[in-house]
């Protein structure tokens, strides 16, 4: 049986892809936790194929018998997979999600670049996909239906569910903003709103959305008690409104298998962002809130499309 490793560092956004892609393998994985020290700020090519700027605690739990696929992403963490392969004598297969670096195109198996990225070569060892691989799946949204049934199957339809981000560098939420959106939601006229906030929401966004969506209405703040109802949202949607500050939560609410708005003024969001919703619209898994939904075309997740084309270089194909 293959065996995986996953790479997961502080990144949440970065882990909760490569677990995707691990659980659409459907092969043993471990999750290896990576920290860092203020050495992994050099450059790739100082750090090689070491462990230089990663904590001794972490470095100590990288030991074999060493996997047959180890799961990384970003730059950072690219280092700690060479070191890994270098340590199995060369069995170990590298795939990276994002941009390793000049050298990691070289190195690595498989590179996995998001679409919006823009990329233009013609590696062979480099696969192109739209959006950002997730673990929302059909099986997935039928449990968490089940589990939250007593808390969300109260809602009456239509249930709107509200995925709100936040600020990200240079790019802020503004209360103007968080109006703009609840005037869109009430547009939809929904016969209840199921939402959720996000760790980067600002407050005053948050006591807003609170104070203005429309009831009947269920709210979770970010950092609430108990365990965040983030899936069962997406389980128990008849539509989303998401806004368009994440690329991986607007790839997860277009698995959901309704119809997805998504809410991004030009303010709140940077080119990358633009251009990845335009292909949503496109490929017409989504519709800008303020436009006529589209039914979905079918769930979109990258994850099956990555643990495809490993299996393909593990086979040898």
């Amino acid at each position: 049986m293959t065996n995986v490793w996953v790479l997961a560092d502080d990144r949440a956004g970065n882990v909760n892809q490569l677990l995707g892609i691990a659980a659409a393998l459907g092969w043993p994985y471990e999750q290896k936790e990576i920290r860092y020290t203020k050495w992994v700020r050099l450059p790739n090519c100082l750090r090689g194929a070491t462990l230089i700027g990663v904590t001794d605690a972490s470095a100590r739990e990288l030991r074999g018998p060493w996997p047959d696929v180890v799961l990384s992403a970003g730059r950072r963490s690219f280092p700690v997979a060479r070191y890994i392969r270098r340590q199995s004598g060369g069995r170990t297969r590298i795939v990276q999600l994002m941009n390793p670096g000049m050298s990691g195109f070289r190195e690595a198996d498989l590179v996995v670049l998001p679409a919006h990225d823009r990329y233009r070569g013609r590696a062979a060892n480099v696969s192109v996909v739209t959006g950002a691989p997730h673990r929302v799946t059909i099986d997935r949204l039928k449990s968490e239906r089940q589990r939250w049934k007593s808390v969300l199957g109260v809602y009456p339809p239509k249930r709107v569910a509200v995925i709100v981000g936040g600020a990200t560098k240079d790019k802020p939420f503004t209360t103007e903003m968080a109006r703009e959106l609840v005037a869109g939601i009430k547009a939809l006229k929904p016969g209840s709103v199921i939402a959720t906030t996000s760790r980067r929401t600002p407050a005053e966004v948050v006591a807003l959305l609170e104070r203005e969506l429309p009831e009947p209405l269920f709210f979770y703040r970010y950092g609430d008690a108990g365990e965040n109802p983030y899936f069962g949202l997406l389980a128990y949607a008849d539509e989303i409104v998401v806004t368009g500050d994440s690329i991986s939560m607007c790839s997860e609410c277009c698995a959901a298998g309704v119809p997805v708005f998504i809410f991004a003024p030009d303010e709140m969001v940077s080119a990358k962002h633009k251009r990845f919703h335009e292909t949503l619209y496109r490929e017409g898994y989504a519709a800008p809130l303020g436009g006529k939904a589209v039914e979905p075309k079918g769930s979109l997740n990258a994850a099956f499309t990555v643990a495809e084309r490993i299996r393909e270089i593990v086979s040898g194909g």
